[in-house]
């Protein structure tokens, strides 16, 4: 099993009135490095650690504080905030700023890493009958890399033997 972190701005705040009376620019405004409903994924497989280079400049370091433990524990496949929220494998968090703070959802991703002796066409044909299967909530065909991603429900793990009929006739040579 292999592990992602998807990291989501679900929202973000502004209290003008802590604004107005504590900051040097009183109309600061809501955070302009963020915006609601954009996705960061984070990854740690073969050649990828994404961790380290989303982490590096990429994200405000307010935000980074508040998050990077949480990536990096959804990323080793532990539980992220057991007995907080109703998913052991979620988490909600925000920045540190106190006049704008921006709110992030943590989801830790389980998937397994199929690879198969097929062409690409087929390779997706696969993906989509991989969709299909109970438990498996999106695959996809990773052209880039030359395999296929299969996310499976936290809960619910598939086995490798549904996933190597899934493929068919046509041979699964590894699955991480």
């Amino acid at each position: 099993m292999q592990y992602k972190c998807k990291l989501t701005v679900i929202d973000k705040k502004v209290f003008g009135d802590l604004q107005e009376k504590y900051l040097a620019d009183p109309k600061s405004g809501a955070c302009p490095f963020y915006e609601v409903g954009t996705e960061y994924f984070f990854e740690r497989y073969g050649d990828e650690d994404t961790f380290w280079t989303q982490g590096k400049g990429a994200h405000c370091s307010e935000a980074w504080d508040c998050f990077s433990r949480y990536v990096y524990t959804a990323l080793q496949g532990g539980s992220i905030m057991r007995g907080w929220t109703n998913d052991e494998h979620m988490m909600i968090a925000c920045c540190n700023d106190g006049t704008r703070p921006v709110i992030f959802r943590i989801e830790r991703l389980d998937y397994k890493v199929v690879y198969v002796d097929a062409p690409a066409q087929i390779q997706e044909k696969i993906a989509d009958a991989l969709k299909t299967l109970g438990g498996v909530t999106d695959a996809i065909y990773r052209a880039d890399k030359n395999f296929i991603e299969v996310f499976m429900d936290r809960n619910r793990e598939v086995s490798d033997e549904k996933i190597i009929s899934a493929a068919g006739e046509f041979k699964v040579t590894r699955i991480d």
